[in-house]
């Protein structure tokens, strides 16, 4: 049986992610696959948090003013923080479906819907097997979900971010159109920087370089990556 590499992770799932074939939305298929892979690595005895994005809802900076449209930032983060929850509640619905005991822990309180997120009944909901949701970003205007999983991360004290994407690594640019684009195997943090490369927004990327946590960026649509990455194979991009 394979042994895990990795005891606590993050894993990083954009909200394009969660729209799969469809052009907006959620869809239910490819949550399916999703749950199907953390199980997999719940198997492994290995504590799974997630972070979503809400990019395939709403996503807050493309309809603001610096975009052209009349919205604030604030308010236009603020609803983007709300499409998370919607995407956290479907995949815990699917998660549940399968058997698995979750949690979705909300950076904005609404007691309703989700857990308010503490750091201390996180971390003991990973140590009873659950799998923690976390959604609403930070709970802040003008922070990225890439920033919420390296925050996150960090409180958790977890191993690795595991940042889920549509190709399979960081490359010296975007592959579909630059078919001579080179693909890293290994990265440090302060090349990101400063190649300006789309792994993670610049204040996720030097929270994670100050406080050594590695982030390994990997496809997402080859299912069982997710297992890959957790085993140690060697896929994708290392950021360390």
């Amino acid at each position: 049986m394979a042994q895990a590499a990795y005891k606590r992770i993050v894993l990083k799932l954009s909200g394009e992610a969660l729209q799969g074939s469809k052009s907006h939305g959620i869809d239910h298929s490819f949550l399916v696959s999703i749950a199907r892979q953390i199980k997999e690595i719940r198997d492994l005895n290995v504590q799974v948090a997630l972070v979503l994005g809400g990019g395939n809802i709403f996503r807050g900076q493309e309809n603001t003013a610096n975009r052209g449209l009349d919205m604030d930032r604030s308010v236009a983060d603020y609803m983007g923080m709300l499409a998370t929850v919607i995407n956290g509640l479907a995949l815990q619905n699917v998660l549940e479906t399968m058997g698995m005991p979750t949690r979705v822990m909300s950076a904005i309180e609404m007691q309703k819907v989700a857990e308010p997120y503490i750091r201390r009944r996180a971390v003991r909901h990973l140590e009873k097997g659950r799998v923690i949701i976390f959604v609403a970003g930070t709970g802040n205007p003008y922070f990225t979900t890439d920033t919420a999983a390296a925050l996150r991360a960090m409180e958790i004290g977890a191993d690795v971010i595991l940042k889920a994407t549509k190709v399979d690594g960081v490359y010296s640019a975007d592959p579909v159109k630059v078919k001579s684009a080179r693909k890293f195997s290994c990265l440090k943090y302060i090349e990101v920087l400063s190649k300006g490369l789309k792994v993670m927004d610049a204040t996720a990327i030097s929270l994670c370089m100050d406080n050594k946590l590695p982030i390994i960026v990997f496809n997402l649509n080859k299912e069982g990556n997710i297992k890959r990455v957790v085993t140690g194979e060697k896929i994708g991009t290392v950021v360390k």
